[in-house]
């Protein structure tokens, strides 16, 4: 994994970052025509490679399949913010999407037994594993331009 000079963040930062992150990734490709296709993801970290899926009819797996260079951005909403940005390669994985499912599902839904895991579960065989091999990373954190002003004080009696 290559960091980009500049990032205020470790190695060491941004790894527990990717693996620890609560949030889906926003990945970028190409879309038809050209233009970028942003969508959202639940994704795993492995230490070397981000894996999503998603079902084998999906827009975004034709556009990776078509052209398989991305651009991603794990970050949540709320202030301070802050998170990890990079660029890289897809590969699609056919063969992976049904134990992939199962992770994400363990994930981000706490187990295989909730209602949408089960309706997920119900089309796994349709399910595609993307594997986006990452070219570099780099992390932003606006947390200490963001803290909070510090409390007026009180004027003098």
């Amino acid at each position: 994994m290559r960091l980009r000079d500049g990032s205020p963040w470790t190695v060491e930062q941004v790894t527990r970052h990717l693996s620890d992150a609560p949030v889906p990734v926003r990945l970028a490709c190409l879309g038809a025509g050209g233009a970028p296709l942003v969508c959202s993801l639940w994704y795993l970290f492995d230490g070397e490679a981000l894996w999503c899926a998603s079902q084998a009819d999906a827009v975004v797996l034709r556009r990776l399949g078509d052209d398989p260079r991305v651009g991603f951005e794990v970050a949540g909403d709320d202030p301070p913010y802050k998170g990890v940005r990079g660029q890289g390669r897809a590969e699609l994985r056919p063969a992976d999407g049904v134990r992939i499912l199962g992770e994400l599902l363990d994930r981000y839904q706490g187990g295989r037994d909730t209602p949408l895991a089960r309706w997920l579960l119900a089309r796994a065989d349709r399910e595609v594993a993307v594997r986006i091999d990452i070219d570099w990373l780099t992390a932003w954190d606006y947390s200490a331009r963001m803290a909070p002003a510090a409390p007026p004080r009180s004027a003098p009696p």
